[in-house]
């Protein structure tokens, strides 16, 4: 058993059972005190809840009105290949030592890897990186090079995930995973001291065209989420895309899976219901969900996460029902959207809520149609908001669907109207803001404890007063009321010493006339001490 942050027990076996969102471990039996010394609390499941007459709200992003702030324009990103710009996982950071924003990027369908960088976010310049001169390219793919040669030039980007590792020594500080288009196939795995000039250290297990990865700040664990196409027998889960786990305690090291090491992890499942909007396209009439007419069910499309604060929070890309050939010969994008989903032990991730915080807009013209991708990092902490970055195409009716299996040979050539038009948006969300605690009434903590703790913050709209109790429910310390819109404020209580709470078990009471998003303990300079998910601005 590992014992974990926040107290919950990881059996040693924990990956030989599936993560059922509507089967948590640690849900149906919480510790019996609660740590809740890393980072902001969220209300994202019942875990911290022991009872409440409040209801549970569920929000969705805003999409940035000047949207796509990334788009195909030069000539790597426009000719020889559908035009593209955009990461499909990739990874979007904020480099919190050179306070800039980093973007790594795929331009073109399956053609090439660029980088691109920002001030503030939004507009980004393609710097010429002399790798190609002129160009924003990294990592150059010469066509005469076979995989046994060179596994990187030779795999053409399709699924790479990169990385800001600030624990990492200065020449490894850059990292990417980074899966070829072809099925049953290794990748490989390397490491930068600029995100540039690339050392690659090895080849991964094998997977399928759409593996991704992330770090687990938590457990320091690396983790490969790799695209399987299992049936395993549970009636609960749809199969088709799905994905399958690894993880290793090194990025570059004992990382050459085996079939038997990968481990069935995520699908959709039976709660998942497949998107009127589909069902009534011409491609799918005629079709059922039951999975018995190639692939009329959702799937599971992708999977990429990251540490935010006291959570794992992850996107699970729905892919809504059709495949390729159902839908491509339109020109028109398949439909993936994202639906948030959260951890408290890395691996059993919930999904209370099966609507998409990012999706499809579905209109004939629109930059975003459809297929809508997570990216590596996730979000960026910018004040008071959170930006959620998203690759998503427009698609192109007035060209067929591109026939599979050409050659690099024949990339001219490779071009299709389904996988036409990617570009990079930002989806704007307040920090915490996924779920609250909304209404008129009280909240009743389970059992909690911390260490290293001055001050009590919340993130709240409305009214809010805290009651800070004993473990036997006797009454310790009680807020002045808070009154007004805030993501970060600290409760007053007077003389009372926060402090001295500190190793010992209490509850929180928590009387609301509003919102409630998050609660914490941060220290003397007023950190709570959680992950910054793909950074944090100021």
């Amino acid at each position: 058993m590992e014992k974990l942050y926040n107290n919950i027990m990881l059996p040693d076996n924990f990956s030989d059972r599936m993560s059922y969102p509507n089967d948590v471990p640690y849900l149906k039996n919480p510790p019996e005190v609660i740590n809740v010394t890393v980072g902001r609390q969220l209300f994202v499941d019942d875990f911290l809840i022991e009872k409440t007459d409040l209801k549970t709200e569920y929000h969705k992003a805003k999409k940035f009105d000047g949207n796509p702030v990334l788009y195909p324009e030069t000539d790597w990103e426009t000719k020889g290949c559908s035009p593209s710009a955009c990461p499909k996982s990739g990874g979007v950071w904020y480099d919190e030592d050179e306070k800039k924003y980093k973007m790594w990027y795929e331009a073109g369908w399956l053609c090439q890897l660029c980088y691109a960088e920002s001030d503030d976010g939004i507009n980004w310049v393609r710097p010429n990186l002399h790798l190609e001169e002129g160009t924003n390219k990294i990592c150059l793919y010469p066509k005469d090079v076979s995989f046994e040669e060179d596994p990187l030039v030779a795999l053409r980007p399709d699924s790479c995930t990169f990385f800001i590792d600030y624990d990492a020594p200065k020449e490894e500080r850059y990292k990417m995973a980074h899966h070829g288009p072809r099925w049953d196939a290794a990748g490989v795995v390397g490491t930068s001291a600029d995100g540039i000039h690339w050392k690659i250290h090895g080849l991964t297990g094998e997977g399928g065209d759409r593996c991704s990865a992330f770090y687990n700040p938590f457990r320091k664990k690396w983790v490969f989420s790799i695209r399987e196409a299992w049936t395993n027998g549970d009636p609960y889960f749809y199969t088709g895309r799905t994905r399958a786990y690894f993880e290793s305690d090194s990025f570059t090291e004992n990382i050459e899976w085996t079939a038997k090491e990968r481990k069935y992890w995520l699908a959709a499942d039976k709660d998942d219901i497949l998107d009127p909007y589909i069902l009534s396209t011409t491609a799918f009439k005629g079709y059922d969900a039951t999975g018995k007419n190639n692939g009329g069910y959702p799937g599971l499309y992708c999977v990429d996460a990251v540490g935010y604060e006291s959570i794992m929070l992850g996107m699970f890309e729905i892919h809504q029902g059709l495949n390729n050939s159902d839908f491509g010969d339109s020109g028109a994008p398949k439909i993936t959207e994202l639906i948030p989903m959260y951890s408290r032990d890395g691996f059993n991730f919930s999904r209370p809520n099966r609507e998409p915080l990012v999706w499809a807009s579905r209109y004939k013209g629109s930059w975003d149609r459809g297929y809508v991708q997570a990216v590596g990092g996730v979000c960026i902490i910018h004040g008071d908001e959170l930006w959620i970055y998203y690759s998503a195409f427009s698609g192109n009716e007035s060209m067929g669907r591109r026939q599979l299996g050409k050659t690099v040979e024949e990339m001219d050539d490779n071009i299709t109207g389904m996988y036409y038009g990617g570009a990079t948006g930002i989806a704007i969300m307040r920090r915490d803001g996924f779920v609250s605690m909304s209404g008129n009434g009280t909240l009743l903590t389970r059992k909690l404890e911390f260490t290293g703790k001055k001050t009590m913050g919340i993130n709240a709209i409305g009214k809010v007063k805290a009651e800070i109790l004993d473990k036997d429910g006797n009454l310790i310390a009680t807020s002045k009321e808070f009154n007004g819109d805030s993501t970060n404020y600290t409760l007053d209580f007077d003389s009372f010493d926060i402090e001295s709470l500190n190793g010992k078990v209490i509850r929180i009471k928590f009387t609301v006339d509003g919102k409630l998003f998050a609660f914490g303990f941060a220290d003397e300079n007023g950190d709570y001490g959680g992950a910054h998910a793909g950074g944090i601005v100021g």
